[in-house]
Order: structure tokens, then sequence, then C-alpha cells
């Protein structure tokens, strides 16, 4: 009998403990996601950590993140204006040694919308918008390293400050940074809600102006090692931002194009990771290099390296 009413205390102490942890649950959920009722047996930890960290609930219209990456990748009209500008702002910063006036021009710089619009185009299978997209790009890529070249030509000051000499030692650093900037950015990209200050911290930490500013003063100078360190880095940001872009697009299942086929996908997506994959082993050997020369990798160490070799 005493076993009994034990068994039976137990059972009850068990049902109020499962209801108080449901009702916690379920709290907790309605704050993450208000327009979703949970489901029964949803509340475990694993349930709480997929739907914290899912990129779905929020996501927009497929039709809105086409159009958005559309009109941040357009090379015409106010963004190719906005580039000129920005390229005379980031060559003039660097020249001056002006952290502040760098941070502007990347502020101000339209390259990331086209560099998503290039991922657009290979994770929909889009031959025809990433082939657009990537003569866009190389068209400002022109641009920006020719006006960068004039304005030092034409610059009194032709010394190597220390903000150019930061953007010719690339390392495996930069290549987290711009795959966590670019994962950043187009996740923001495809909120429902894109107000947010996330696109100007991406824009600031990928740095993309920045190194081809400092590939113009490099041909200016004749300073051809100092030119393929610059533009290693501006190839890093470039293929690390895209290869986040495809693999968010890809995860939010964005429809592929009419024409897509097989092979098509295959020639786009495995040229992307083929190419990911030889900056990525570049990249790690020239910063095994570095490391091993220097017995230790930082910054100060690189900078009077490349102080050295330029001087």
């Amino acid at each position: 009998m005493k076993n009994e009413t034990f068994t039976r205390a137990g059972t009850r102490l068990a049902e109020r403990r499962e209801k108080r942890e449901a009702e916690a649950w379920d709290n907790l959920m309605d704050d993450l996601n208000p327009e979703e009722t949970p489901e029964r047996g949803q509340y475990r930890i694993k349930d709480l950590i997929r739907q914290a960290f899912s990129l779905k609930s929020d996501t927009a219209d497929y039709d809105v993140i086409t159009s958005r990456l559309d009109s941040g990748g357009r090379v015409s009209g106010m963004n190719l204006s906005i580039l000129f500008f920005a390229i005379l702002i980031a060559s003039i910063g660097l020249n001056t040694n002006s952290t502040a006036v760098i941070i502007g021009a990347m502020l101000i710089s339209p390259l990331m919308g086209t560099i998503q619009l290039m991922g657009l185009g290979i994770a929909t299978v889009n031959a025809q918008k990433f082939k657009k997209a990537i003569v866009g790009f190389l068209f400002q890529v022109i641009t920006a390293i020719l006006t960068s070249t004039l304005y030092f030509l034409i610059s009194p000051v032709k010394e190597a400050t220390s903000e150019i000499l930061g953007r010719t030692a690339p390392s495996v650093f930069d290549i987290l940074i711009a795959t966590f900037g670019g994962l950043a950015g187009i996740i923001a990209l495809t909120r429902k809600d894109s107000t947010s200050n996330v696109i100007p911290g991406v824009a600031i930490a990928t740095a993309l102006m920045p190194p081809l500013c400092t590939c113009g003063f490099s041909i200016a100078g004749g300073h051809w090692a100092m030119l393929g360190g610059a533009f290693l880095l501006f190839i890093i940001n470039t293929m690390f931002i895209m290869v986040a872009t495809v693999t968010i697009l890809m995860i939010l299942r964005m429809p592929e194009s009419a024409n897509a086929t097989p092979e098509l996908r295959h020639r786009l997506q495995g040229g992307l990771i083929r190419n990911a994959i030889i900056v990525l082993i570049i990249t790690i050997l020239l910063t095994a290099l570095a490391v091993w020369q220097n017995d230790g990798f930082t910054s100060s160490k690189i900078l009077e390296m490349s102080t050295l070799i330029y001087e």
C-alpha cells in the first residue's frame, strides 16, 4: 500500500514537472516565433536551438530577394558614379594614411552587390545572370584599378603608407573574415526587414575597395610584388563572399532558373568550389611561409617585413 502511494505521488510530481517545463518552453518558442503554434513534443533543446537559428522563419519572398540582389549588382547610373567616387576617396585615404577616410570609401562602395549577384546566378543555375554580373564586375574592377593608378601617378605623395602596406600581405584570417562577413551580409539581405546595420559592417570588415586601390598604387610606382599581394587579397575577399552567398541561397532553396541543367549546375557550382580551393591553398602556403620566416604571425611583423621589401 505504501509503495503504491509513493508511486502515485511520484507520478503526480512528474506530471506537474512536465507541465511546468512545457509552459516554459512554450513561452520561449512564442518569443522566438510568435506566428507559429508549437506542436506536442516540440519542447526539446534541439528543437529550440533549431528554431533559434532558423534562417527560414523570417525569409523574404524569393522575388524580393532577387530584386534586391539585381538592384545591388546593377553596374550603371548611380552605382557606377558611386563606385568612381569611392575609388577616389579610398585612394586619398590610403595616400594620407587615414583610416576614417578608407572606412568611408568602403561604406559607399557598390562592389559587394555585384559579387552577391554573381552568387545568385550560381545558386539559381542562371548562366545568363552570372555572365551579366561577372562582366559588370570586371568592368568595375578595371575602372577601379585605372582610376586609382591615375590618381597615384599625379599624387605628390609617393611613399607607401602603413594602410597601403597592410593590404599587401593576405593570410588565412582574411579568408575567415570574408566568409563570415559574406554570410552575415547575405543573411541580412534575405530577411523580410532588410533595414539593419549589418551591410555597412560587412562592407568595412571585408574591405573590397582598398586592395584594388593598392593595386593602382603598385602599378603607378612599379611595385610588382606589392601588386600581387594586394590583388590576391581582393581575390580572397571576392571568392569567399561569393561562396558564402551561394551557400546561404542554396540553404534557403532559391528556385533554379528554367534553363537549369545538371551539366550547367556542375559547371557553375563546381567551378566555384574548384577556384575557392585553389585560392585557399595558395593563401595557406603564403601564411605558412610568413609564419616560418617570422617565427610567428602578427600584423606588426607582416608590416615590418613589407616595409623592408618595398623601401
